[in-house]
């Protein structure tokens, strides 16, 4: 009975087939390295762990088997490999968030042993022409000289003159930024000075770079983000957005560092790539920003929230947050005028060595009456893994990494020249507000600092107050009262408040300070050209330019004092 059972199940299966049932499916064999991982690990991994790279090797069977633990172990919690914007919210270029399928097979393989499967079967290894990750650069622009950052003490600002060696007219579509020693830079921007400014500022320093006000004459790109923080991959613009670099120019790098206890050297380095043809298009920049920030010791959920109304339609290209240390979540939400909204950006997960700038996969349309809003989530307690004290302490707006920012940035493109000046305008009107808030409240707590005082003075110029750029500079040349360029500055801003006589006074006090200040005998020149007493303005250009020859402003302004009757 048993046997003929047998018998007919045997038939059964047999023909299971042919009646229309399924068959049984096969045993799915176990991954392997070379056929199931290798292909996961060197499209998402061995981009930056290889040689040359940002850490430890996985280019090979042993090197990850080595580690294969941990990066099952970081891929199920989506440590690695690094992508912050939590899925749903908006599209972005470059997502490198593995499936859920991705991150079994990884478990799994790790699971049955890591076996390596047959060796024929691995795929090739990605090649790398370069340790940059985008190739080799057409330009790379390296710090003259290493600077040795002192071993302790407050966070420093400072900024280091490269001179770029073009003679034509470039355009950069694409740049990587080299920290050096990226345990001490906390973060970077980048502008470019055309007049040679910034260059005289850093040869009157012994070391390299300078510290303290940087040169008027230096900017930044229009509506592009030259900055890197920890966690910032490569830029390449937008098809038909290049930057322009002209020759002649100066980059002027300045750089945030912070002292780790002990001398370290810093010499960064930033690679250009050039595009073939000028930008037919310019974009421009949303920034939201809060810079009143008050977080107290305990609080798990301190909120912070800023919006922006559009005044014109415009559409979003890409999206930059940035916060430090406390931050644990971040939103950008655009609230349309029929009242719907769409989210710009959610990272519910943020954390300070991970930030990135994310291009959206399509530009995002928003029409003018859009209200842009972001929205900070900080938690100050014992609890948050991520707080640098412990027991927590009080922290305030700041830019050292023990106090707290909320920044969320748009690279934006307006439909037109016409609308780009409207944006612009009350874009310009907003992030004044907000910035000299940051700077006051930074000043509150460190009143001592001459550098706050001469950043929020320059601010207080733009918004044409010139009551607070005399008493900002006055501070800074009570607290610095040996410095030549401390009297310099309060003396332009005495003279651009009509206080000649007390301008004059700060100019000669730079110059007796300083003899060889030629900026400072540039400002008497044209204060003594001012009140008509053009014999010794003349006496004063000549010694500008004596003191720096290639000065074409100084001998233009020169010969037209020479021209009058």
């Amino acid at each position: 009975m048993f046997e003929r059972f047998l018998r007919g199940a045997a038939m059964f299966i047999c023909t299971a087939g042919t009646l229309g049932l399924p068959a049984p499916a096969l045993a799915q064999a176990p991954p392997t390295f070379s056929k199931d991982v290798a292909p996961i690990i060197f499209t998402h991994c061995s981009t930056c762990h290889r040689p040359g790279g940002a850490s430890f090797n996985l280019t090979s069977y042993a090197e990850v088997k080595r580690r294969a633990r941990l990066i099952a172990d970081t891929m199920r919690r989506r440590v690695m490999p690094p992508w912050k914007p939590d899925p749903g919210a908006s599209e972005f270029d470059g997502d490198r968030r593995l499936s859920d399928r991705q991150i079994t097979t990884v478990r799994q393989w790790v699971d049955g042993g890591a076996p390596e499967g047959d060796p024929a079967a691995l795929p090739p290894l990605p090649r790398y022409t370069s340790d940059w990750r985008l190739g080799p650069p057409d330009l790379i622009l390296t710090m003259d000289a290493p600077y040795t950052l002192r071993a302790g003490g407050d966070d420093m600002y400072r900024h280091f003159v490269i001179r770029v060696p073009i003679t034509t007219a470039r355009y950069i579509k694409a740049w990587e930024f080299r920290p050096g020693n990226p345990r001490v830079v906390h973060h970077a921007t980048m502008e470019f000075d055309r007049t040679g400014t910034s260059r005289r500022l850093d040869e009157q320093d012994p070391e390299p770079g300078y510290e303290g006000l940087i040169a008027h004459t230096s900017s930044a790109p229009d509506g592009y983000f030259l900055d890197w923080a920890p966690g910032h991959t490569p830029y390449t613009a937008p098809s038909g957005m290049a930057i322009p670099l002209e020759p002649g120019a100066d980059l002027v790098l300045m750089l945030h560092l912070r002292p780790s206890g002990k001398p370290e050297t810093v010499q960064a380095s930033v690679g250009l790539y050039f595009a073939d043809a000028p930008p037919t298009r310019v974009p421009a920049l949303l920034r939201l920003t809060a810079q009143d920030i008050d977080i107290p010791p305990g609080d798990p959920s301190i909120v912070v929230t800023r919006s922006f109304r559009l005044p014109v339609d415009l559409d979003l290209l890409t999206v930059q947050p940035h916060a430090h240390y406390l931050a644990r979540r971040v939103e950008g939400i655009a609230t349309l005028p029929g009242g719907a909204t769409r989210r710009l950006i959610s990272i519910s997960d943020w954390d300070f060595n991970w930030q990135d700038v994310y291009r959206y996969r399509a530009p995002v349309s928003l029409p003018a009456g859009t209200v842009v809003t972001m929205r900070w989530q900080y938690d100050n307690s014992a609890g948050n893994p991520r707080n640098p004290s412990q027991p927590p302490k009080r922290v305030t707006y700041g830019q050292r990494t023990s106090d707290e920012m909320s920044e969320l940035w748009f690279q934006v493109m307006p439909r037109s020249q016409a609308d780009r000046d409207v944006f612009t305008r009350a874009m310009r009107s907003a992030i004044f507000v907000e910035d000299i808030k940051g700077y006051e409240a930074m000043i509150a707590a460190d009143s001592s600092n001459a550098a706050l005082h001469d950043d929020v003075a320059l601010m207080y110029a733009a918004i044409g107050n010139r009551e607070k750029t005399v008493a900002h500079f006055a501070e800074t040349a009570r607290l610095r009262p040996d410095s030549a360029a401390a009297q310099y500055n309060l003396a332009t801003a005495l003279a651009a408040a009509g206080r000649l006589d007390e301008a004059q006074a700060r100019f000669a006090r730079a110059i007796s300070l300083d003899p060889a200040y030629a900026l400072a005998h540039y400002g008497l020149a044209r204060l003594l050209n001012a009140l008509g007493r053009t014999g010794d303005a003349v006496s004063e250009y000549r010694e500008a330019l004596r003191l720096q020859p290639d000065w074409p402003v100084v001998q233009q302004e020169l010969e037209g004092v020479l021209k009058k009757p």
